[in-house]
Parts: C-alpha cells; sequence; structure tokens
C-alpha cells in the first residue's frame, strides 16, 4: 500500500486506504503503539480503540496529568504506561502512531524503525478516518498558526462550519471521532507531523514561507524542507495550492507541484496582492479592504490575510464576508501581540518566534525604536544575521538565557547588549532602557526550554509583568 490513491469528491472524502489499513491492523490480532500522550496521544488511542484496536500506550512523563489520560485510555480498553516505555513491546507491535512533540531520536521510535514497523502521525491516522470533512493543510516555518486561526475566523464569519486542529485546537483524531464533525478544518501542520503522514492529501494547501528552522533537530537545511515538501505528496491535478509569491524557496520547492496554483503578494501583483500605494488588499483587480483596517502590525500578517482571501473565496466565501472575518480578527497571543502601552513605552509579546527569521519579521514590523529581548536555548544559527537590521532601529539588545553568551558575541561589536540572569532582570533592564516613543520587543529567536516549560509560559510571564508595570 502507498500514498496517493487517496480519492476526494465534492462533498466527502472516500478514503479506500483507511479501510484497508484499519483492517490489516485487526487482521494482524497485534496491538499499535501509541508513543506520547497528551491530547494527541490519547486522542489516536481512543479513535483506535473505537476502532476495536487493540492498543499499547506509553509516555516517559508521570504525574497527575498523566496518571489522569491512563485512567481514561484504561477505561477504553487500552494498554497503558507512563514513565517509560516498553521497547520490546512496541518492537511486536503492528505498527506505531506518534504524537506530536515526541523527537524523533527518542528510544521508543529508534526500537520502531530498527524493527521495520511503520511510523504514522496523530494527524495521518484522523485524517484517514475523517468522514465528509475537507481539510486546509497550513505549513511554512512562520506564519502558520496566524494563517491557520484566520482561515478558520474568516469562514466561520463567511457562514461556513469550519474549526481549527492539528498543531492548534483539537487533535485529528478527535475531529474524526466527532458525532457531528465540521465541514472545513484549518489544519495547522509541523515538518514532523508532514513527515510521518503518507496519506495526507489537503483540498486546499498552504504554504506561507520558507526559512531556516529546528536545525537543532534537522542536520541540514535540506531535510527540513524536505519535510515541508511533504505537503505535496499526494498532489494531483485536481489539487489547489495558496503559495508565496515572495519567498524563492517556496516558489522552487513549489515550480514542478502538480494541481491548481494561486500566489500572494506583498511586493507585487499576483492573484492576492497588497497594494501599498492605494494602501488595499486586493483580489486581482477587487480591492478586498483597506490594509488600515486589518488589526494586525506588520507585512507578514498582511501576507497572511493574503493567503486566507485566496483560500476563503477558492471555497466560495463572498469577498465582503472575507474582509469582515479579516476586520473582526484580534491578534494571537505571543505573535506580535501588543500587550499595552506604559508611559509611552509599547511593550509586544513576539515570544512564539523561537527561530532567527521570525525575529526579523517581527522586527520588521515595528515602525517606533526598540528594545530587544532576546535569548533562551540557542537553535543553531548565528545572531549575525540580525545585526544590519537592528542597527538603525533599535536601542539596545537585552542577552539572556543559556544563548546570552552567544548572542554579546555576535552582537556586541556593533550594538549596545546588555546581558541579564533572571527574567526580571531582563524586564527590569528593558524598562530602564526604553524611552517614550519607543518599544520593548520579546521577540527570542530562541526556543525557551533553559528558562521555562514552552513559549506560552515564556509569553504570559511578560504578559503578567507589563499589566502590573
Amino acid at each position: 500500500m502507498r500514498a496517493g490513491s487517496t480519492v476526494h469528491t465534492q462533498g466527502e472524502m472516500i478514503l479506500p486506504e483507511s479501510r484497508a489499513l484499519f483492517d490489516q491492523w485487526l487482521a494482524s490480532a497485534r496491538e499499535v503503539a501509541v508513543v506520547g500522550l497528551g491530547k494527541s496521544g490519547v486522542a489516536a488511542t481512543l479513535l483506535l480503540r473505537q476502532l476495536g484496536i487493540p492498543v499499547y500506550a506509553s509516555d516517559v512523563g508521570q504525574g497527575g496529568p498523566f496518571e489522569e489520560w491512563a485512567r481514561q485510555l484504561r477505561a477504553a480498553g487500552a494498554e497503558v504506561e507512563v514513565g517509560g516505555h516498553d521497547l520490546e513491546r512496541i518492537a511486536r507491535a503492528a505498527a506505531v502512531v506518534v504524537a506530536p512533540g515526541v523527537p524523533p531520536t527518542v528510544p521508543a521510535l529508534e526500537a520502531a524503525r530498527r524493527a521495520g514497523l511503520e511510523i504514522y502521525a496523530e494527524v495521518d491516522i484522523g485524517f484517514l478516518a475523517l468522514k465528509g470533512t475537507r481539510c486546509i493543510g497550513i505549513t511554512g516555518t512562520n506564519g502558520k498558526t496566524t494563517t491557520t486561526s484566520l482561515i478558520a475566523h474568516v469562514l466561520k464569519v463567511a457562514g461556513v462550519r469550519a474549526e481549527v486542529a492539528g498543531n492548534i485546537g483539537r487533535p485529528l483524531c478527535d475531529v474524526a471521532r466527532a458525532v457531528h464533525p465540521p465541514d472545513w478544518l484549518a489544519l495547522e501542520l509541523s515538518s514532523f507531523q508532514l513527515h510521518d503522514a503518507p496519506h495526507l492529501k489537503p483540498a486546499i494547501g498552504v504554504l506561507t514561507n520558507l526559512a531556516p528552522n529546528h536545525l537543532d533537530r534537522y542536520a541540514t537545511l535540506e531535510e527540513y524542507y524536505a519535510d515541508k515538501a511533504q505537503l505535496f505528496r499526494n498532489a494531483d491535478h485536481d489539487s489547489v495550492w495558496v503559495t508565496n509569491a515572495d519567498d524563492a524557496a517556496v516558489r522552487d520547492m513549489t515550480k514542478s507541484v502538480k494541481g491548481k496554483h494561486r500566489h500572494f503578494s506583498t511586493r507585487v501583483r499576483a492573484d492576492a496582492w497588497y497594494d501599498r500605494k492605494d494602501g488595499a488588499l486586493m483580489l486581482r483587480a477587487q480591492r478586498i479592504m483597506r490594509r488600515a483596517d486589518l488589526p494586525l502590525l506588520g507585512d507578514h500578517n498582511v501576507a497572511n490575510a493574503l493567503a486566507t482571501i485566496l483560500v476563503a473565496t477558492e471555497i466560495g466565501s463572498p469577498a465582503d464576508r472575507v474582509a469582515a472575518g479579516l476586520r473582526t480578527f484580534r491578534a494571537i497571543p505571543h505573535r506580535v501581540e501588543p500587550i499595552r502601552e506604559v508611559n509611552g513605552v509599547l511593550w509586544i509579546n513576539d515570544s512564539k518566534s523561537t527561530n532567527i527569521t521570525s525575529t526579523e519579521v517581527a522586527i520588521a514590523a515595528l515602525e517606533r525604536p526598540f528594545v530587544l529581548l532576546l535569548g533562551g536555548r540557542h537553535k543553531g544559527e548565528p545572531y549575525t544575521r540580525l545585526r544590519q537590521l537592528l542597527q538603525n532601529k533599535c536601542r539596545a539588545v537585552v542577552a539572556y538565557g543559556e544563548a546570552g553568551p552567544l548572542i554579546v558575541k555576535d552582537l556586541g561589536d556593533s550594538l549596545k547588549v546588555v546581558p541579564a540572569h533572571s527574567f526580571d532582570e531582563v524586564l527590569t533592564t528593558a524598562r530602564d532602557l526604553a524611552r517614550p516613543g519607543e518599544a520593548v520587543l520579546l521577540s527570542p529567536a530562541c526556543s525557551s526550554y533553559d528558562m521555562f516549560r514552552n513559549y506560552e509560559e515564556r509569553g504570559e510571564r511578560f504578559r503578567a509583568a507589563v499589566e502590573a508595570l
């Protein structure tokens, strides 16, 4: 069995491979191993048990949430282990389903590969089990979450039954179990999910942009891009692709992909484009809305809105309802999110920027001078890339976390770089440095794992401190 034979009709997905795969697992009388719990691993386990497939689910985590997940899954008839994995048991499984966020190098997945087992992302299993729901698959280095949320919001305003799923929102396996699933899903897809999703075939696919990222988990940039390209693995002449005409790497990746192509641009005329002179978002020759009415900072969010316009109008949403949806959308937490202005200083939470490129995007979105809070756990790229962009507008860089010494080394010869140790010191230093009419931008260009559980906790800590000023 190979990917590529999934058939779509106008109203419902007919997935001949899904029943074959699930029947194959049932006939084997062996367990399917689910590696990683959390909401996605739990949803995958419950879906497989609903199909009558025996499951062994495991996670290295332990404590309150893990025990509750284990209780829920045992009640559904699954075998569950928390605090570790039985590698021999996994090696005897019919296949492995992996939850997002589980690194590909963990011993459980290495044991599966040594045993020659197929490994499927939770999103792949959920896609196979969907009935009557069509998917808009969104990937890219930056902008995935905002674009996914924009698409779902605009479709709802236009009267479409739509939800977000995948990396945000509900796990796809949970949607597949629903009695009344939505008509459309805006599905955020990471490179890790795409790597293990051989059956995924979105009705519409969106590629926002490409830039170096996750070089702490990929050996080369080419490997990372190759996983992003898996969005197109099942492309055919009925596929619809919405891609960024301004991005050379995107153009190169998609130029030979089968299907109908729709392009967006903030620089030149395209299927959807930004008329900078007139200050308008355009759909070919049709003015959709004024840029001033889009309540999001930066050209990168104009690009996200243009992609949304193409998706929504492709499935028949009226242009006036699309514009209404864009006007009523609000910034997603931790993504160039203005928190408040204090004594003339605007504090902006961009904790989601965990790579150099996303920080470059956030910097470009600012029109006022700023103090940049940069640091965390290093992800492999030199910070010298930021030097030229920072020289004209950045009053100072506050460098912190494990990456702090590297940031001082890379930027300290040409910019004012102030080292800080605790996160409280980071915020106090920024407050002392910023002047009225300026901004403080938390856009770390690093992961958060040296000081926080995740970027959300880092952003919430920042928000709480700003609200207490």
